[in-house]
Formats: C-alpha cells, sequence, structure tokens
C-alpha cells in the first residue's frame, strides 16, 4: 500500500479560555491521506475542520500528536527548516477576497512565494522564470494574462477563488488543503470551482484535504469522508459508503438535512439533528453525541467509544452503528 502523503497521529489542540478553562479544538484525531486521495472533512461549525487543516499544514502547531508530510515529522520543526517543506504544500482559504492584499496587483500576489523560495536546483527565479509561470498558471485556473495586472476589487468571488488556486499552485505543490473554498459563492459559481479543483487533480496529480458543510460538494470531489464532531472523528472512510450508508448516527442525521435524504439499512429515514452543540469546553462524557443521539443508550453516557471497523473497512466512533456492525 503507498505510504500517507500527510499523516495525523493523535492531534490535540487545546486554547486557554477564560479562568483556567481549556477549549479542546482537537481531541486525539488520526488520519492519513495517501497520494491522490481527496479527503473531505466534514461537519457542523465548530467541529474542528478548519483547525486540523491548519495544524495538518504547520499553520497552527497542536497541543499533542504528530504530523508528518512525506514521510518528514513536521510537529516541531524550526521554521529555518520546515521552510522547504512548504513548498510542497499549500492552503485555499475560505474567504477569497481577504486572502489577497487589495493594495497589490494580482501578478505580484502570485509571483510572491516565487520569489521567496528558489526553484528545485536552489536557484532565485529570474524575471523571465516567474513570467513564464505566471502565464501557466493563468491558463490552468482559467484567467486571462491581461488579470494579472489588475487588482483583486475588479474581480467577482469566483474568480478571485481562481486567483487564490493560482496562488497556491504556484510552487507546484503534492498537497493543498482547502477550507470552506465555496461556501462564500453562488451554487452555478461553486459547481465551476468545484469542477477547476477535479481537472486540477487529474492534470496535476494533487492531494487535496477539502474542508466543507455542504454534502453535495463533499460528495462530488471525495475519494474518502472523515466525519468530524466537537473535536474528533466520528467515522472514516470511502466516500460513497459514508454518503450513502452512513454508520454513525450524527453522519445520518446530517445526510438528512440534505434534499435527498438518506435511507437506512431498515428502510427508515433518518432523524433531524436535535438541540445544540455542546461546548467544547465542557464535552459530555462517554459518547459526546449521546445528547443529541435518537439511539444512545445507558452505556453512550458513559462510555466513550473508540473508532472501530465494523466489518465493511470504514471507522466509526459509535457502540451501536447503523449498519449493525
Amino acid at each position: 500500500m503507498t505510504a500517507p502523503l500527510i499523516e495525523a497521529q493523535s492531534l490535540r489542540m487545546e486554547y486557554r479560555v477564560g479562568r483556567g478553562q481549556v477549549l479542546r479544538a482537537l481531541d486525539g484525531v488520526s488520519l492519513a491521506v495517501r497520494p491522490g486521495e481527496v479527503l473531505g472533512l466534514v461537519g457542523e461549525s465548530g467541529c474542528g475542520k478548519s483547525t486540523l487543516g491548519r495544524c495538518l499544514l504547520r499553520l497552527a502547531r497542536p497541543t499533542a500528536g504528530r504530523v508528518v508530510f512525506d514521510g518528514t515529522d513536521i510537529t516541531a520543526l524550526p521554521e529555518r527548516t520546515l521552510r522547504p517543506l512548504r513548498q510542497g504544500m499549500q492552503m485555499v482559504f475560505q474567504d477569497s477576497y481577504a486572502s489577497l492584499n487589495p493594495r497589490r496587483r494580482i501578478g505580484d500576489l502570485i509571483a510572491e512565494p516565487l520569489r521567496v523560495h528558489r526553484d528545485g536546483q536552489g536557484r532565485r527565479r529570474t524575471a523571465a522564470d516567474i513570467a513564464a509561470r505566471l502565464a501557466e498558471l493563468m491558463d490552468l485556473v482559467g484567467l486571462p494574462q491581461a488579470a494579472l495586472a489588475r487588482y483583486p476589487h475588479e474581480f467577482s468571488g469566483g474568480q478571485r477563488q481562481r486567483i487564490n488556486i493560482a496562488r497556491a499552485l504556484a510552487l507546484s505543490p503534492r498537497l493543498v488543503v482547502a477550507d470552506e473554498p465555496v461556501s462564500a459563492l453562488d451554487v452555478s459559481i461553486q459547481a465551476q470551482i468545484v469542477n477547476l479543483f477535479m481537472d486540477l487533480r487529474d492534470r496535476l496529480g494533487l492531494t487535496y484535504v477539502f474542508v466543507a458543510h455542504d454534502l453535495a460538494v463533499v460528495r462530488q470531489i471525495s475519494t474518502r469522508v472523515a466525519v468530524m464532531y466537537l473535536g474528533a472523528i466520528v467515522e472514516l472512510g470511502d466516500a460513497d459508503t459514508v454518503l450513502h450508508r452512513p454508520a454513525h448516527p450524527y453522519t445520518a442525521a446530517l445526510i438528512a438535512a440534505v434534499p435527498e435524504p438518506v435511507v437506512l439499512p431498515d428502510g427508515d429515514r433518518a432523524p433531524p439533528l436535535r438541540g445544540d452543540v455542546p461546548s467544547p469546553i465542557a464535552p459530555p462524557p462517554g459518547c459526546r453525541f449521546h445528547t443529541r443521539c435518537p439511539s444512545a443508550q445507558d452505556r453512550c453516557r458513559t462510555d466513550p467509544p473508540a473508532l472501530r471497523d465494523p466489518g465493511d473497512g470504514r471507522q466509526v466512533a459509535c457502540h451501536f452503528p447503523l449498519t449493525g456492525g
């Protein structure tokens, strides 16, 4: 089996809040993403998806655990040592406008990483090298070269996201973490950007961690899906299996919120989510989802379930998975 390109091992991310209180944004998250995969990270707002994406790229340093990129433990690497590895992993942010300096032309924004980082032979890129690469990037993301001379406010939201994608691709990364990259766009524009991500994956052999709350988007682009709740993964597996035959009640409830709700193995439809998400400062004991789960039993209130395989190759953190595993 191919070695993972990026791997999280028992990641914890804690923030001190208030008087001695601790907010656990990530609570023992482990996963691996292999070259060419698209891992969709889904869950309600505040579940830890974006925090996990930032930890994977070492934009945030986890409180505990390890992040391994292409065989190298980057968890505690000093910035000087980490810097060359950053060329291989990039991020596309949710807010396409806030990600771009409004006072700089598009060409300067995209060229910045090309000027900061040296090429594969350790040399600084010439002006001609940068100009040629900018032309390639404009072609890749479907924008005219004339766009390089303009400013961010002159573009639509979808066009600005194309610009952000071009900047992320400037150094030919292997891994791209996309943090809700289409959530602020109109539905028709969302489809165009998702199609662009898929085309770039095929053309460039990219690996994605795709953070989203829209299951229709996740279903379209992902090869595997990780479902997060209160800082932990509750279901992880092949996208088709997880999104069409969910095993965790939380996954089923998320799918029930879309226009075509999932049909469970017994023929019933999954009930919608009830109640509010508990505070990550004081998560419930036992299964963290039991306060909202229609199937919770006494064991769920005291015994935290571990991720395990119910018999079909996925991992589920549930004592009573819907598949009966």
